[in-house]
C-alpha cells in the first residue's frame, strides 16, 4: 500500500461578518465553526496497487482486495467450498482443487460464467465474488490418453511380434 499527501480542497459557507455584511461586526470564527472540511480529518488519502499495474484511492467500505472468498466448486459428481484470496488467479485456485481432487492442474479446465478461463486471468478481474459457483471438469482431450492407456495394457502404436512362417 502506498500513502501519498495531498491537500483536501473545501467548499464551505464561511460567515465572517456577524450583523449582516455591515462594518464593525464580529469577525472571529469560533473554534468549532471549522466549516464542512474540519480539522479532524487526517488529510492523507491512501493508495493502492491493482494488480493490472493501475493506481487506485483505496476502497474505504465494501469489499477489500485482499480478502478470502469461499468459492464453490462444482464437478460433475461433487462439490467443493474453497477459500481463496479474492487476487487470486484462477491458476493459483488450480493449484488448491488439485490438493482435494485427484486431478493434476493441467488436466483441469475452470469454467466462470459459461467460459473458460485461463490459469492467468485474476479472479476478482474477472467477477468472481464470494459464495460464487464455477465448474470444474476434466480436459477431455487428457482423459481420452488415459483410457486409451488403462484399456489396452499396451501403448498406442507399439507393434507386435512379427510371426515366422
Amino acid at each position: 500500500m502506498i500513502k501519498l499527501r495531498s491537500k483536501r480542497f473545501c467548499r464551505g459557507s464561511f460567515k465572517l461578518g456577524g450583523n449582516g455584511g455591515g462594518t464593525g461586526g464580529n469577525t472571529a470564527v469560533k473554534g468549532n465553526e471549522r466549516g464542512s472540511c474540519g480539522g479532524t480529518h487526517s488529510g492523507e488519502i491512501k493508495w493502492e496497487l491493482r494488480p493490472g499495474g493501475m493506481l487506485v484511492q483505496k476502497r474505504e467500505s465494501g469489499e477489500s482486495v485482499g480478502e478470502l472468498i469461499t468459492v464453490r466448486v462444482s464437478t460433475v459428481s461433487q462439490w467443493h467450498d474453497i477459500s481463496i484470496e479474492a487476487t487470486s488467479t484462477f491458476g493459483e485456485l488450480k493449484m488448491v482443487l488439485s490438493l482435494v481432487t485427484s486431478l493434476e492442474p493441467k488436466e483441469q479446465r475452470l469454467l466462470f460464467k459459461g467460459k473458460e478461463r485461463d490459469n492467468s486471468e485474476y479472479l476478482h478481474m474477472v467477477g468472481v465474488r464470494d459464495k460464487d459457483k464455477v465448474l470444474l471438469l476434466e480436459d477431455p482431450a487428457i482423459k481420452e490418453r488415459k483410457l486409451h492407456g488403462l484399456a489396452g495394457g499396451q501403448a498406442i502404436g507399439t507393434p507386435c511380434r512379427p510371426i515366422s512362417v
